[in-house]
């Protein structure tokens, strides 16, 4: 019996790493950027522009730009006079924007595992958009994470998080899509297990099959405020679209989140 428990045990710890793996191994991908490259610039400066006048953020305000991707939100902000620091986990991604934006001054970008601290409380602003949250598979690491984010302000700092608005989207679920980008045909299947939202992406390149998951937890608005709490952050506001439209559980898209340390 203790040694059918202790196989399980193993097998269930070896599932649980496979899991927690995953946006190591997918965000460093070059299939994962063609999925992606819909995702334009355009809608990236309407969000900075709204996000910035909202906060009035002063000039030469320092941000930091958490799971920053290939740097579109950091480059923006840089443009418009900010000092920025990006830091992801994909190295690839980090390779890219310090190519493509080294020519933009008060800008740099590092690899980074937004679980850990990264310059405590050197920040005026810490943002972490687009989804960049969730990847993991407890509420202890939620909120580790957003400790992290928090102490890399100085007091009275500002945190945003932007996140999708899980009451809505789990009531679409389970789903199927198809796309065809550059040749390739990826079959997308969205389903909810336990907490965590499940997307299977599979597809076929030069003859070989690929199967990638996305696994994100569908963090509610009182799951959200727990965790701000258990962290010492004030609520300041939560916005539901890109234009900061006020925030509503059955209708929003988003949920866009200004927190005080």
């Amino acid at each position: 019996m203790r040694t059918a428990k202790l196989v399980f045990l193993i097998i269930f710890s070896k599932k649980l790493m496979e899991h927690s793996a995953w946006f190591k191994t997918w965000f460093n991908s070059p299939f994962y950027h063609i999925l992606y490259k819909h995702r334009d610039d355009t809608e990236a400066r309407i969000f900075m522009s709204n996000l910035a006048e909202y906060l009035h953020l002063p000039p030469k305000a320092s941000i930091l730009d958490a799971a920053c991707g290939k740097g579109r939100h950091s480059a923006f902000l840089s443009s418009n006079g900010f000092k920025v620091t990006g830091f992801d986990l994909a190295p690839e991604s980090i390779a890219y924007a310090k190519q493509q934006y080294a020519d933009l001054p008060n800008l740099e970008f590092f690899v980074h595992d937004i679980r850990e601290t990264f310059k405590a409380t050197s920040f005026d602003y810490v943002f972490n958009l687009f989804t960049s949250f969730g990847y993991f598979e407890t509420d202890e690491e939620n909120i580790k994470t957003i400790q992290a984010l928090a102490n890399s302000l100085h007091n009275q700092g500002v945190l945003v998080i932007d996140f999708f608005n899980a009451n809505k989207v789990t009531k679409m679920l389970p789903h199927k899509d198809q796309k065809n980008l550059d040749g390739i045909d990826f079959l997308i299947e969205k389903s909810l297990q336990n907490r965590i939202i499940v997307k299977d992406i599979r597809f076929e390149h030069e003859g070989n099959p690929y199967h990638f998951q996305e696994r994100v937890m569908a963090i509610t608005e009182q799951d959200f405020k727990s965790y701000f709490n258990v962290c010492g952050l004030s609520v300041q506001a939560c916005f539901g679209s890109y234009s900061l439209e006020k925030f509503d559980l059955n209708t929003s898209e988003r949920m866009i989140w200004i927190l005080k340390k």
